[in-house]
C-alpha cells in the first residue's frame, strides 16, 4: 500500500496547521478539540517548518512545569521534520516511524505540505492488506 492510498481513505482532511508564533497552550487546546496528536508548524500552510505533538508538550511539562504553556510552538517544535512522499510504501514509512520513534509524518511533495500520516494510519492500512492477502490466499487454497 502506498501513501496515497492512505491518505486517499483518510478522506479529504486538510492538515491542521498552526503558525510559529502559536502558544503551546494554545496549540495544546487545538490538539484536545480536534482529537489529533500533532500540528505542523508552518506560517503558510503548505511548507513544513516543524512539528509539536502532545508528547513534546507532555514532556516540557513534566520537566519544567506549566510554564512551558507560554512559550511559542517553534521554541519547542521539532525542526525539520522526517517527512515522506506520496509514492512511498505504508512499510517504508512504517519503518522510518518505528527507527526514529515518532508518530507522525508529514506528507510532502516538492517542498509542499499535501498531509500528514500518522503510525495508527499506517498500522491500519498494513492489516487491511494483510486481511486482503489473508483471504487470497484462504480463496487459493479452497480452490476459489
Amino acid at each position: 500500500m502506498l501513501v496515497h492510498q492512505i491518505l486517499k481513505s483518510k478522506g479529504d482532511h486538510a492538515v491542521i496547521t498552526v503558525e510559529p508564533g502559536t502558544s503551546v497552550a494554545d496549540a495544546a487546546q487545538i490538539l484536545a478539540e480536534r482529537r489529533i496528536g500533532g500540528l505542523i508548524v508552518s506560517k503558510d500552510g503548505k511548507k513544513v517548518e516543524g512539528i509539536i505533538s502532545e508528547r513534546d508538550i507532555v514532556r516540557s511539562l513534566a520537566l519544567r512545569g506549566a510554564v512551558c504553556l507560554s512559550e511559542t510552538v517553534d521554541q519547542m517544535m521539532t525542526r525539520n521534520p522526517v517527512s515522506c512522499s506520496k509514492s512511498e510504501t505504508a512499510d517504508q514509512v512504517l519503518e522510518r516511524m518505528t527507527n526514529g520513534r515518532f508518530r507522525h509524518m508529514p506528507v510532502v511533495e516538492g517542498d509542499e505540505l499535501v498531509g500528514i500520516v500518522t503510525i495508527g494510519d499506517v498500522v491500519k492500512a498494513r492489516l487491511e492488506e494483510l486481511a486482503m492477502e489473508k483471504d487470497a490466499l484462504e480463496g487459493m487454497i479452497m480452490g476459489h
